[in-house]
């Protein structure tokens, strides 16, 4: 991972049970171009990160949140007619990041708005539809943890998280 990602993902790991930044056993992470056939790539790129740390038993709850994440990123990257002239495609990112004993998936998009859509407290019935905010229901139930934090500096959007627990493979537990 580069200094941008380094410096992008800093707050994520200050919201996160203390880590040890060096005993991070493995990280990966990548561009996805803004259209929703990235999904399926976004899926094939947890499958073979998972694969190679030895996670492969965790992919179906983590891949359905990768797919969540990603999706919701994705309806803030699409370019529309509210964006200024001029102005940049925005990049779509994953990041997936192990430690011993816990597995993190980040999402970086272009919006600065909060996560939320329906999951969020206040439910009108202009917000019930089907699609908002369902995902991160989803998210909610099959992850341990999540949460999201804007981005500073040079980087504008924010990046969203989820946080597996992992077995500790020196305790067996």
């Amino acid at each position: 991972m580069g200094t941008n990602g380094s410096v992008m993902l800093e707050p994520l790991r200050q919201g996160l049970p203390p880590v040890d930044p060096t005993a991070v056993s493995g990280s990966a992470s990548c561009a996805l171009p803004a259209r929703f056939d990235a999904v399926r790539g976004a899926r094939s790129f947890t499958r073979s990160t998972l694969s190679q740390w030895g996670l492969d038993n965790r992919f179906d709850d983590v891949s359905l949140v990768v797919s969540e994440l990603v999706t919701n990123a994705l309806r803030h990257a699409l370019p529309d007619e509210a964006r200024p002239s001029g102005e940049p495609e925005a990049a779509v990112r994953l990041h997936l990041m192990r430690w011993s004993t816990r597995l993190v998936c980040a999402v970086r998009d272009p919006s600065e708005d909060r996560p939320g859509g329906s999951f969020a407290p206040e439910r009108t019935d202009e917000n019930c539809d089907l699609e908002s905010g369902r995902g991160l229901f989803l998210v909610d139930a099959y992850s341990d943890s999540w949460g999201w934090h804007p981005l500073a500096g040079r980087l504008t959007g924010k990046v969203v998280w989820a946080l597996f627990m992992l077995q500790d493979p020196r305790s067996g537990v």
